[in-house]
């Protein structure tokens, strides 16, 4: 059974595409645990705060309560960052669905912290009162912060090791298919390689083709013999195809440029036929290897090209632009022109053509084209010669 390369690279596209996501997956894991030490550490500090709090000096108190309400707006800051960091626990919010405890959480401790905050004040501003009252209330109100703060700390360790239970499977499975697929697409990618270097071996007699594409390809390679090796096919004069080798060769490559534009186009050389034999027959067939020889420099693997009557040359050229092709078509008239050839009987000449420029459809067979082709040469001819003629030019001369 032979395997289909596009298959291959769609399915290989959706597995870049998968590995993205697990390894996007593997961004948040570590988001998510660098935001857990940034949790226990934001919890941590809140406690240091605490203590030093109650034991900030009475002797001077105008400094304490300065470094008391400082102390005490980082506590409520601290704990705005924990709800800061939860938009970034995407494990937690999104798998674990802690959402509303994790926030009931902080509501208590932005609530005790307060209590501990107001609590504080009075100890440290209480001149005349009961101070052991102040301070047994002070107490108190630490021992509960504290009591939440663990609870939370514990609650945040209890979630890490969930988390990381989740992050853990997931990695082992994406390592798995991950591997699994590296090996299996290596296979095949090797495979596909060597098809690749079976086409480009004709030496290698016996292979069993991966590809079907590879296998649609030689078939085609081995269907007809090539062109360019059988001398019935080939213009004696110039070495490229004549009538029956443009035939062969446009049957071969046709289904090679479906997606592109193909136009037919066929040149006269102007002043030139064998009734008006002006030249030498030496110095004729010069021009016409010149003429050839140009025409073959704009030649690419799907065009064809021919010398199909005595001096007409018929080329077919797929582009994937209709500007771009009949640009590169009015670029080999060009050229031609500025070719400067010595005559024994008339010393320096210019050599010009006459071309026929066609449009050929899907539906309209190479012969028809051709026709249609040298009908509006012979508006071209008419028009001066040494230009290219389109249908809509033959169609604006017959209004």
């Amino acid at each position: 059974m032979k395997h289909s390369i596009k298959k291959i690279f769609k399915n290989l596209s959706l597995f870049l595409i998968s590995a993205t996501i697990f390894a996007a997956f593997g961004v948040l894991a570590a988001i998510d645990h660098t935001n857990s030490y940034i949790k226990l550490d934001n919890l941590s500090n809140q406690k240091k705060i605490i203590s030093s709090i109650t034991n900030l000096p009475k002797e001077n108190l105008e400094i304490s309560l300065i470094q008391l309400n400082g102390k005490t707006t980082q506590l409520i800051n601290d704990i705005d960052k924990l709800r800061s960091l939860y938009e970034y626990s995407f494990t937690e919010k999104l798998l674990l669905l802690n959402s509303e405890e994790y926030f009931g959480d902080l509501d208590k401790l932005n609530s005790l912290t307060k209590t501990f905050n107001n609590k504080a004040i009075d100890y440290y501003n209480n001149k005349y009162g009961d101070i052991e009252l102040k301070e047994s209330e002070l107490k108190q109100s630490i021992v509960l912060l504290n009591e939440h703060i663990n609870s939370i700390i514990f609650k945040a360790v209890t979630y890490n090791q969930a988390t990381f239970s989740i992050h853990k499977k997931v990695t082992y499975f994406a390592f798995i298919i991950i591997l699994l697929a590296s090996i299996w697409y290596r296979k095949r990618l090797n495979a596909i390689y060597k098809d690749l270097e079976f086409l480009n071996n004709a030496n290698l007699k016996r292979y069993d083709v991966f590809s079907e594409e590879a296998d649609a390809i030689s078939l085609r390679i081995k269907r007809k013999p090539v062109v360019a090796e059988n001398p019935a096919m080939l213009d004696a004069v110039t070495g490229i195809s004549n009538l029956k080798g443009m035939m062969n060769s446009y049957a071969e490559k046709k289904g090679m440029k479906d997606n592109n534009f193909t136009a037919v186009t066929v040149f006269e050389v102007d002043n030139f036929s064998k009734t008006n034999k002006v030249y030498s027959l030496e110095f004729t067939q010069t021009i016409l290897k010149k003429i050839a020889f140009s025409i073959s420099l704009h030649q690419q693997v799907t065009d064809v090209i021919a010398r199909t009557e005595y001096n007409q040359f018929t080329i077919i050229f797929s582009r994937s632009n209709k500007e771009q092709l009949f640009k590169e078509v009015d670029a080999i008239r060009q050229s031609i022109s500025e070719l400067k050839l010595s005559s024994p009987e008339l010393g320096e000449i210019t050599i010009t053509l006459s071309g026929g420029y066609v449009i050929k459809p899907n539906n309209v067979s190479l012969e028809e084209s051709i026709r249609q082709a040298k009908k509006v040469l012979k508006h071209a001819q008419n028009s001066g010669g040494n230009i290219i003629s389109q249908i809509k030019d033959l169609a604006h001369s017959e209004l």
